[in-house]
């Protein structure tokens, strides 16, 4: 018989949020397989678990790994999966394996536990019988604002992930693209320095203040409300089709002065006013 392949959900930082169940499969299992052998071993240790191996598998090799690792669950051993924390294959390595062993026939057990997208959303005062999760955010500007303006109409709660270095461009965005919505950002969520803030992305990003933001982050955002949210994102497109087709009138053939013009009537810097436009499709 083939051994089972057991997905094994592990702490984001709080090391007491390992269940006993995660725990006595960890030190049963032939094998580990995990993101970073040296964090995992160190966690192993940290809980007292003795494993007997681990490998890496992870999102650069995990095709080259799936060979050695299905070998051993033929031959009857059982192998963990876990990430670097929280739950495999939620914008994790993880899926790759997964569907390998289920299309082989070979038993694939969950070992539920520990989640960023469960953990924000329940600190979020949001609806969450309906959510949307979409990852981390294209760390391109204008990929990540297009993601966001696929996004904007959406009625359901959103998670997404950010970096540290991203944050702050990621909340300027929220901001420009969603409007004044609820925004709930867990930082180093279970861990030493967990924080979450809540209030509109302006108002998050004034309270993480000028200091270095380190840890990880995720986001809830508040669904659109299709009658508010969609009059006002029409309401803002009109008005700056508006300024900037005046604007146009008063500077003919001197579009550079018209976006200057536009700019100062709308009380947005030339750079930003020139985003919005291209957003909403004007001819710049």
């Amino acid at each position: 018989m083939p051994g089972t392949l057991h997905v094994v959900a592990t702490p984001l930082g709080n090391l007491e949020d390992l269940s006993p169940r995660a725990a006595r499969v960890l030190g049963s299992v032939a094998c580990v397989a995990c993101e970073d052998t040296r964090r995992t071993g160190r966690m192993l240790a940290r809980l007292g678990i003795e494993a007997r191996r681990t490998v890496s598998c992870h999102k650069f090799n995990e095709r080259a790994r799936l060979e050695p690792i299905l070998r051993m669950l033929r031959r009857g051993e059982d192998v963990a999966l876990v990430s670097d924390g929280g739950t495999p294959g939620i914008s994790d390595p993880g899926s790759v394996l997964v569907r390998a062993a289920l299309d082989e026939g070979i038993r694939v057990c969950p070992v539920p536990g520990p989640s960023a997208v469960a953990a924000i959303l329940s600190a979020a005062g949001l609806p969450a019988d309906r959510f949307v999760f979409e990852g981390f955010l294209p760390h391109r500007a204008g990929e990540r604002r297009r993601r966001l303006r696929e996004l904007r109409d959406e009625p359901r709660t959103v998670v997404v992930f950010e970096t540290p270095h991203r944050i702050r461009e990621a909340l300027r965005d929220l901001e420009s693209v969603f409007g004044e919505r609820r925004v709930v950002l867990g930082r180093e969520i279970t861990k030493l320095h967990e924080t979450v803030i809540a209030g509109s992305a302006s108002e998050v990003l004034a309270a993480l203040g000028e200091e270095t933001v380190r840890g990880e982050i995720a986001i809830a955002v508040q669904g659109a409300s299709p009658g508010r949210d969609g009059a006002k994102a029409r309401d803002d497109a009109s008005r700056l089709r508006e300024a900037w087709r005046e604007a146009l009138a008063a500077c003919p053939g001197d579009r550079r002065s018209a976006l200057r013009r536009a700019a100062r009537s709308l009380g947005l810097d030339r750079s930003e006013l020139y985003r919005r436009l291209a957003e909403i499709g004007e001819d710049l």
